[in-house]
């Protein structure tokens, strides 16, 4: 039987507070800058198979929060096994959008070589993902103290101020071999729902307005039908029912998408202190990690 409503909501923010997200509650402060993520990983496409198709493969910059930091080597994974991709991981725990612009370093959670701009300059990617919940608690200095809850009107400003400026140091970055964006469309909150709404919308709009992409790696994790609802279950789909262990409770048809003290992340192992990539199996990772590909292959395919 699932725990009360608001247990698991105590629980949820203790546990993210302690952890990882900008969403984990105003009571968490900020981890300290030397240590929030795991070393940007870098990862180069494995040989070419007699039957691939002749197309380049895409180097691959992945940008983003601790959903990224759960989400990327089974990211990698996927896109090395699609696209043959070069791929680098560079996400830090607790980030927002305006943690990667240039000229934030002296606050901001992520240091000067990490910039998205820097990575950019020293990497030449043609798609630079970025996977970003949205900094709803003030959790990182750069957001000035604006939060969701005490004005979000002011919040939605700022938010949609950093996406524009991101987008255009990423391309300023790339001169005239301008990386293409991929927009991550995030999944139900169930807490805020309507700010994941809008927080999406300025994404989309964003992309639109830039001739960039979206992935709405959210649909996946969202009931069929109800974009916008949050599970803690979803039916098991096929790729889950054929390999073990996936399909989380296959005497039910259904999978985990988050544990039990946590609603925000899709890693189904307990947190730790000190944020890394989920070193288990996680279905919601999963589905994640393959719309994003999914995005990314048909582009190559067609662009």
């Amino acid at each position: 039987m699932r725990k009360p409503w608001i247990v698991s909501v105590v629980l949820a923010a203790a546990l993210l507070g302690a952890c990882t997200d900008p969403s984990s509650g105003p009571g968490a402060g900020p981890p300290a800058p030397a240590s929030p993520r795991a070393p940007a990983t870098t990862h180069q496409r494995p040989p070419a198979s007699a039957g691939a198709a002749a197309v380049d493969p895409p180097t691959v910059l992945y940008l983003g929060d601790s959903l990224a930091m759960e989400n990327q080597e089974v990211l990698g994974r996927e896109l090395r096994g699609q696209v043959r991709a070069r791929y680098t991981g560079a996400p830090y725990s607790g980030t927002t959008l305006c943690d990667y612009l240039e000229g934030s370093a002296e606050r901001s959670l992520v240091p000067a070589s990490d910039k998205a701009a820097a990575l950019v300059r020293s990497l030449r990617p043609d798609y630079v993902v970025l996977q970003f919940w949205g900094n709803a608690w003030g959790y990182t200095p750069c957001m000035d103290g604006i939060t969701h809850d005490a004005s979000p009107q002011r919040y939605f400003e700022r938010y949609a101020a950093d996406a524009r400026r991101l987008t255009e140091q990423i391309g300023a970055a790339g001169g005239n071999r301008r990386p293409r964006i991929v927009w991550v469309l995030q999944g139900p909150d169930p807490i805020t729902p309507g700010r994941v709404r809008r927080v999406n919308a300025l994404y989309e709009r964003r992309a639109a307005a830039s001739g960039d992409l979206v992935a709405d790696a959210g649909r996946a994790v969202s009931p069929a039908g109800a974009r916008y609802t949050w599970a803690r279950y979803l039916p098991c789909d096929a790729r889950e029912r054929a390999h073990p262990g996936h399909c989380t409770e296959p005497g039910r048809d259904r999978t985990a998408l988050h544990r039990d003290d946590d609603y925000l992340h899709f890693c189904l192992a307990p947190t730790t202190s000190r944020p890394k990539p989920c070193p288990v199996p996680s279905p919601g990772i999963a589905r994640i990690a393959r719309e994003i590909t999914r995005v990314i292959a048909e582009h190559v395919r067609t662009g």
